[in-house]
This record gives structure tokens, C-alpha cells and sequence, in this order.
């Protein structure tokens, strides 16, 4: 096996993987999951501030 077929090996693979990772982070039933994250920073914090916090 020379390295080119090694690349051509490591490339699909990437591809597939690339894929699935797009697939993953667009399929139906994590888009709420994904919807709370994406609201966590706007939550507010009812925990009293400690010494040395800036508000």
C-alpha cells in the first residue's frame, strides 16, 4: 500500500465521519436539546453573588 492509496483511504473516512457529525447536529431529535443550550447563557442566575464577583 503506497501513500497515496493511505491518503485516499484517510480522506474517506474523514468524509464519512464529516457526515455523520452533520447529520448528528441536524437531526430532528436533538434540535431541542440543542435549543436549551443555546439558551443557557440567557438564563438568569438566582444564586446570590459571592465576594469578588462583578456585577
Amino acid at each position: 500500500m503506497d501513500s497515496g492509496t493511505l491518503s485516499g483511504i484517510v480522506t474517506v473516512i474523514f468524509i464519512v465521519v464529516f457526515i455523520g457529525i452533520v447529520w448528528w447536529a441536524f437531526s430532528k431529535r436533538n434540535k431541542q436539546r440543542f435549543e436549551d443550550a443555546g439558551k443557557l447563557p440567557f438564563d438568569e442566575d438566582d444564586a446570590p453573588a459571592q465576594k469578588g464577583d462583578k456585577k
